[in-house]
């Protein structure tokens, strides 16, 4: 059943890596919690990077975060508190459940802003995100600085040994000696034409 009372609002904050996504949704969570709202942070398990249990952004800010295997838990964990708000870091790497999820939280009256990759290093949307932006009450797509050109980068370059990753190489590369770098469509370098949206797993 859906909640007929006043519904929620879905945020959308993307963009590519080191473009301020992590760091806005810190900024808007930590303007709740100023606000005396009761606020709940999740995260991909598979996100260890700056430990477990926080979302930390490239500058350095982060808030608490829970870690999260299976998404139905974000919904058992809502039911024990009142929450107003709900942050969700890293969201791309969620199954698509996390859709579902969302919108139920949503329709329980509840403000959900998820910070997301939009394109994974192929190019391509990335797991649920283009969804979650076709339903957002409200999107913000932040840039970042190109590393080779100093112009706006929309893309995420992967450099597996200091070489362009391939189109065909895992989307998630967990502990691999890989690097990325923000890159313009111009420096942005791919060996397949990133258009072929069947291939996406």
């Amino acid at each position: 059943m859906i909640n007929s009372g006043k519904k929620g609002k879905l945020e959308v904050v993307c963009g590519p890596m080191f473009s301020g996504k992590s760091e806005e949704l810190i900024r808007r969570l930590r303007r709740a919690i100023i606000a005396k709202q009761h606020v709940a942070v999740f995260k991909p398990a598979i996100d260890d990077r700056y430990g477990l249990e926080q979302v930390r952004s490239h500058n350095g800010t982060s808030i608490d975060a829970y870690p999260v295997e299976k998404v139905q838990l974000i919904l058992q964990e809502i039911e024990k508190y009142d929450y107003n708000v709900i942050g969700l870091d890293e969201v791309q790497f969620f199954p698509a459940e996390i859709i579902n999820v969302i919108c139920t939280l949503v329709d329980k009256g509840l403000r959900v802003i998820c910070a997301g990759l939009d394109l994974d290093f192929r190019g391509v949307p990335f797991g649920p995100m283009p969804t979650l932006l076709a339903i957002a009450d409200e999107i913000t797509k932040f840039q970042s600085i190109c590393t080779k050109c100093n112009g706006n980068a929309h893309f995420t370059q992967r450099l597996v040994n200091n070489k362009p990753a391939k189109f065909d190489d895992p989307i998630i590369m967990v502990g691999a000696q890989e690097k990325y770098e923000a890159r313009c469509r111009n420096c942005f370098i791919i060996d397949k034409a990133p258009g072929l949206w069947q291939n996406q797993p």
